[in-house]
């Protein structure tokens, strides 16, 4: 019977894992594309989908993430797929409550947080490559947002100074061409980095199901599969956080975009190029954070950046306790049976957090509105005696009737 079940439990494991791929494109959509859609320079849909063809053509150029992932993090010989299940399901549960809260939060962190917390809680910490999550994940943690922050900041103050006599709007006709191009360099870098995560994971499980033995490279049909679901993933545009990016984190121009853009394309290139598993959503906030602090009388949201600093340090520990809560519940129940449960549970509370997410839709006609203080929303909001829509506070629009909503522009949906 065990040979009859366990294919079946791979091929559940594998699609949970391209879940995660696809969840991780339309959550990380606007690390590229945010200051574009908010300064104009693309309109709003042209955006996704020129993100998500770059992200298609990235995920085929490089593998060394995924070998990071698949044999850098914990030990491949003692994982086996509930733990691959678990450690996806805690990472993909983080991804979809950051995006219900419009948190640009990690979904790198989120993945290697869930299965290191499901590793931790099926061998302990003997299972965990310790030296591989402190060089290839924590370090690069600390480190990148600041490089990006720096790196930011530097490029924006030099561009503001060169261009200081130009007229305004001579400088968002030049800057927008060239935010479209810096986009699309991030799109590209995001691709060689993220895709390659759940291409790392599904080894890790063909491992541990016995379909390719540990020294295997990635399969071609893996690579080709992880590209198709992170594409398909950036074009549903995770507009939540696009409008956190691109409204609620810095007021941006096409100068300050465009050096955000390239300073975060850098930043990542970089960083794959020597296999380390970075966050493409701390560089991309560091850069855009940078390019409010180099420009001269730039607002800088600091109570915005502090929710999304929070949600970066809880992120690791808190995937990683689902990963382990996950694994428990199946060991419980035991068999290919608890997989399937904990699978089935999945399913369910992403359909609940969908459902949540109904209530105050934001999408490519209203991600461009006036952003409004959390503060301000939430006194809205309790004003009108609809505690529900406390969920979506900060993540979307303001609510219907406020001053916020009457100054939406002509081309709010990107038209110029």
């Amino acid at each position: 019977m065990e040979y009859v079940t366990e294919p079946i439990l791979l091929v559940v494991v594998v699609v949970t894992a391209l879940a995660f791929d696809f969840t991780n494109g339309f959550h990380d959509t606007g690390n590229a594309m945010a200051t574009s859609i908010a300064t104009r320079a693309l309109k709003p849909k042209a955006a996704v989908l020129l993100s998500a063809s770059l992200n298609l053509v990235g995920a085929f150029l490089s593998l060394a993430v995924a070998a990071t992932i698949a044999k850098g993090i914990v030990d491949a010989g003692v994982v086996t797929l509930p733990v691959v299940l678990a450690g996806l399901v805690g990472g993909i549960v983080w991804n979809l409550l950051t995006w219900l809260f419009g948190i640009p939060s990690s979904s790198s962190h989120a993945l290697i947080g869930g299965v290191v917390g499901a590793v931790l809680a099926a061998v302990g910490t003997d299972g965990v490559i310790w030296s591989g999550v402190i060089s290839k994940v924590m370090l690069p943690a600390l480190i990148a947002p600041v490089l990006a922050i720096g790196v930011g900041a530097l490029g924006t103050w030099m561009v503001a100074r060169i261009t200081k006599d130009i007229p305004e709007d001579t400088n968002s006709r030049m800057f927008r061409w060239g935010q479209i191009g810096s986009a699309s360099l991030v799109s590209l870098a995001h691709g060689t980095n993220d895709a390659q995560k759940s291409m790392g994971i599904i080894l890790l499980a063909l491992i541990a199901g016995g379909a390719v033995d540990e020294s295997s490279g990635v399969p071609f049909w893996v690579v080709a599969s992880c590209a198709i679901a992170m594409g398909l993933g950036t074009y549903l545009g995770g507009w939540r956080v696009i409008r956190t990016l691109g409204k609620g984190l810095v007021e941006i121009d096409s100068r300050q975009g465009m050096a955000a853009e390239t300073s975060s394309a850098a930043v990542i290139l970089l960083s794959s190029h020597f296999g380390y598993s970075l966050s493409t959503t701390h560089v991309a906030t560091g850069s855009i954070l940078g390019s409010g602090v180099g420009m001269p009388g730039a607002k800088v949201r600091w109570g915005v950046a502090g929710r999304m600093f929070t949600a970066w340090l809880v992120t690791l520990p808190a995937a990683g306790i689902v990963g382990a809560a996950c694994l428990w519940l199946d060991e419980a129940i035991g068999g290919d049976a608890g997989s399937y449960v904990v699978f089935g549970l999945l399913v369910a509370v992403s359909t609940a957090i969908w459902l949540v997410s109904r209530r105050k839709p934001v999408d490519h006609t209203n991600v461009n509105d006036e952003w409004e203080d959390a503060s301000t929303q939430v006194a809205e909001v309790v004003a009108t005696h609809d505690p529900a829509a406390l969920a979506t506070v900060g993540a979307g629009p303001a609510p219907s009737g406020t001053a916020a909503t009457t100054h939406r522009t002509d081309d709010q949906d990107g038209r110029a």
